[in-house]
């Protein structure tokens, strides 16, 4: 029996708006209903199973705004990543910077005590010995006390600078530092070099200017050079500085200090030769220096080695304090 138009409209589909596709389609006849209205969540309307729903303006602006939302939440977590990446960066700065620090006060105050150990030395020198070791007539002041005197006061004048550098984190002085540390190596590199390129001339003006201050043995106010010879003359069992004969110019006789004696007693100067020591000063002097080379090239070495590793630690500090500075700011 054919069904009439009536029954048949019964069962027909309603035509979606629009020409999308009915309710049930996209959800079927399950979908979750309003607790108020009985509507599809995403529809405006209908029948109670969606057959006439079509989306509303809430679920368009839902599909709009949802990934809005997911791009800020991957924005914030970036955000976050970034900055615990850089806490992370700060800390380890910080950690180098405090290790860094710490060696290099330890390093300084190590510096600063052997300054004021030269320093002492110099002075207990000057005030004992008068001006000790004063060979040169043409520098009177180049004494071994003002040497070291000079030396310790300047090396505590830099492990001082240093120490308060490294305790204060202060780039200004950190640099200063560097700077004067990084001369005086350049200066000893200079004068190395110097030395060793013209010893021959060296060697002749030092003669020179030494046989000139043998006249100034046993005057007044010369007590450091007048000591310097005598201990010189004794222990390195020498006489003059090329041979025994210069002291004949100084006393215009035959004669010597009695320090070239061999056997010391009181004007032993005044005997024969045969009871001098016949060997050169200056030559003596200097073989020892030879023999012992080893000695101060290891000395040299050490000092070069130390200097080096004060400007390692200054320029490392300083580069962690920029950074620090730069990421913790």
């Amino acid at each position: 029996m054919r069904r009439s138009s009536t029954d048949e409209s019964t069962y027909r589909r309603s035509p979606s708006p629009e020409g999308k596709e009915p309710g049930f389609a996209r959800g079927g006849p399950f979908r979750r209903y309003s607790s108020l209205y009985g509507r599809a969540d995403g529809g405006d309307g209908g029948g109670p199973f969606g057959l006439h729903g079509s989306p509303g303006p809430s679920a368009a602006q839902a599909r709009c705004t949802a990934p809005k939302g997911t791009k800020y939440v991957v924005f914030y977590l970036d955000l976050s990543f970034i900055f615990l990446l850089e806490l992370q960066r700060c800390g380890m700065a910080r950690g180098c910077l405090q290790g860094v620090k710490y060696l290099m006060f330890a390093f300084n105050l190590l510096f600063w005590l052997g300054g004021c150990g030269i320093l002492g030395v110099g002075i207990w020198l000057a005030a004992t010995q008068g001006n000790f070791a004063t060979l040169s007539s043409s520098f009177p002041s180049l004494s071994a006390a003002n040497l070291l005197i000079v030396t310790g006061t300047f090396i505590m004048a830099i492990g001082f600078v240093g120490c308060i550098g490294a305790i204060k984190e202060n780039k200004c002085l950190l640099l200063t530092f560097f700077v004067l540390l990084l001369l005086v190596f350049l200066l000893e590199v200079t004068v190395t070099v110097l030395f060793f390129a013209y010893t021959d001339k060296i060697d002749r003006y030092a003669q020179r200017d030494l046989k000139k201050g043998l006249h100034l043995y046993g005057t007044p106010g010369n007590v450091g050079l007048t000591n310097a010879w005598s201990i010189i003359q004794t222990d390195f069992r020498c006489c003059g500085v090329s041979n025994y004969t210069d002291w004949f110019e100084v006393y215009n006789a035959t004669r010597v200090p009695d320090s070239c004696c061999l056997e010391f007693s009181e004007n032993c100067g005044l005997h024969a030769p045969g009871t001098w020591w016949k060997a050169p000063c200056y030559e003596t002097v200097k073989m020892w220096l030879q023999e012992n080379l080893l000695a101060v090239g290891v000395f040299g070495l050490c000092t070069a080695l130390v200097q080096i590793l004060g400007l390692t630690f200054a320029m490392t500090m300083y580069c962690q304090v920029v950074k620090a500075d730069t990421y913790c700011a």
